[in-house]
């Protein structure tokens, strides 16, 4: 709140980084809204490769017309505009507008760019808002000129520049190594930089062991393909449970669990699988590709999810949060690490022998180099194959956890929809590569959707780090 005639309120950036010592200003209008965001049309505008947590339109400091005090003071407010990572003021998360007080941090996401709501005597002549001079380099918020046909931005006020010697060069700059600490881990991606060092020093190691080779290979590309949907859903979960999630569906797959899983799917029920050459035709095949591949193994790749919901419910805070299954995040991540599990061991012991034997006759060179041509895409392709079907099914299994009142519902539509997609591409490919591309490309757009429901349902939305890089 101020007065108009003696005070003039502005919003003032605090600096960061490279921009320390400059405090860019923008004035606030007593009759027009003022937004915060990356879009260019905003009235203040943030560079979008500084600022990844901010949204495109973040928040609105408006004045709140038509409501003075006796002494003629005006009052502005803040509100968040549905952003990816909300607004904070004064460390508190906003919720609902809320009016401003001089002194009032503003911090567009958790770690974002920090304004402070200010004002100051007209008649103080210390603090003058003089146009900020021409800088190489200028504020993280950037500005623009107006235009008659454009959205009207604000002009950030700043002092003078810190004077530089033109030839200067720190050492820093010389060897940035030096300089950049924690963000080589958090935004350079060094550890899965430094394990695909590894893998390729291992894989180097290999050459002229077939077997050995293809299993770093086949673990490399799982974990790459895994990795993609893990960024993609942005929530945190220890890297054990999630290796244990494909462990236990491996182990499963190896016990005599399996013997009974194809006794109740491929003979008591219709889901034996053809054998040989005989023609099948396409709704017969369909409907046993549904029972024998789609119901079978998408519910014996969903053992591990319960298995930790169920964990996870008898343990105490902070394990239950770190193992369990409480909203659709968990299920995606845990159900996609299940089938990594899967596709490694079908694709290993079952697939790759099938063509190893089918190929040596026309020589062992010949029989490996077949082999290697269907592991790379079996294994990448998981991500719209197995993956997709499994982290599918995981969402609506934490989904029920959300919804535990239509929770049998809810199951059902998740278990019998991600069957239904994998009976669908077992059966295309019988037909034509087309449909198969095209089946692949609907499965990863259920599971992509997926991950974004999920991400907007999430109780834990605000630490999520995928909604940080494009909002």
């Amino acid at each position: 709140m101020t007065g108009t005639d003696r005070y003039t309120t502005f919003l003032r950036l605090l600096p960061t980084g490279d921009n320390a010592g400059e405090q860019a200003r923008y004035p606030l209008s007593t009759t027009e809204s003022v937004v915060l965001g990356r879009d260019p049309h905003c009235n203040v505008v943030l560079d979008p490769l500084v600022h990844r947590a901010v949204s495109r339109r973040h928040a609105e400091v408006k004045p709140i017309l038509g409501f003075e005090s006796p002494a003629g003071n005006c009052f502005w407010q803040l509100c968040d505009l549905a952003s990816a990572n909300g607004t904070f003021l004064n460390g508190e998360r906003l919720k609902d507008c809320q009016v401003l007080q001089p002194g009032d941090r503003i911090i567009l996401g958790q770690g974002g760019p920090t304004f402070v709501f200010e004002c100051q005597p007209k008649a103080n002549p210390a603090q003058p808002l003089t146009p900020a001079p021409a800088s190489s380099n200028p504020p993280t918020a950037t500005r623009r000129k107006r235009t008659a046909a454009s959205t009207p931005r604000l002009s950030a006020t700043s002092p003078p520049p810190r004077r530089r010697e033109p030839d200067a060069i720190s050492l820093t700059q010389l060897f940035p190594i030096l300089s950049t600490g924690r963000q080589l881990t958090h935004k350079a991606y060094l550890l899965p930089g430094g394990i695909t060092v590894g893998f390729v020093v291992l894989m180097f190691a290999a050459v002229g062991n077939p077997l050995v080779f293809n299993l770093l290979l086949a673990a490399y590309l799982a974990g790459a393909a895994y990795y993609f949907v893990y960024e993609l859903c942005g929530k945190r979960k220890p890297w054990w449970i999630l290796a244990g999630a494909a462990l236990v569906t491996l182990l499963l797959l190896v016990s005599p669990a399996l013997t009974l899983f194809v006794f109740v799917f491929r003979q008591v029920l219709p889901g034996e699988l053809p054998t040989g050459d005989t023609p099948v035709a396409f709704p017969i095949l369909l409907i046993k590709m549904f029972f024998g591949a789609g119901l079978m193994e998408e519910l014996l790749k969903a053992v591990p999810v319960f298995a930790a919901y169920f964990l996870g419910t008898q343990l105490r805070s902070p394990y239950r949060e770190r193992i369990g299954v409480w909203e659709p995040l968990d299920g995606i991540l845990l159900g996609s690490a299940s089938a990594v599990g899967f596709t490694l061991l079908e694709t290993m012991a079952q697939y790759l022998p099938e063509v190893y034997k089918a190929t040596l006759s026309s020589g062992e060179g010949a029989a490996q180099l077949a082999s290697l041509q269907l592991l790379i895409p079996r294994v990448l392709g998981s991500v719209a194959g197995h993956m997709a079907y499994s982290g599918y099914f995981g969402y609506f299994i934490g989904l029920s956890v959300l919804r535990s009142r239509r929770r049998w519902l809810i199951l059902g539509i998740g278990y019998l929809t991600s069957s239904g997609l994998h009976a669908l591409w077992n059966t295309v490919g019988s037909i034509s590569p087309v449909f198969l591309a095209l089946v692949g490309l609907l499965s990863y757009a259920f599971l992509a959707a997926a991950i974004l429901k999920a991400r907007e349902l999430s109780p834990t939305r605000s630490q999520n780090f995928a909604t940080r890089f494009y909002k």
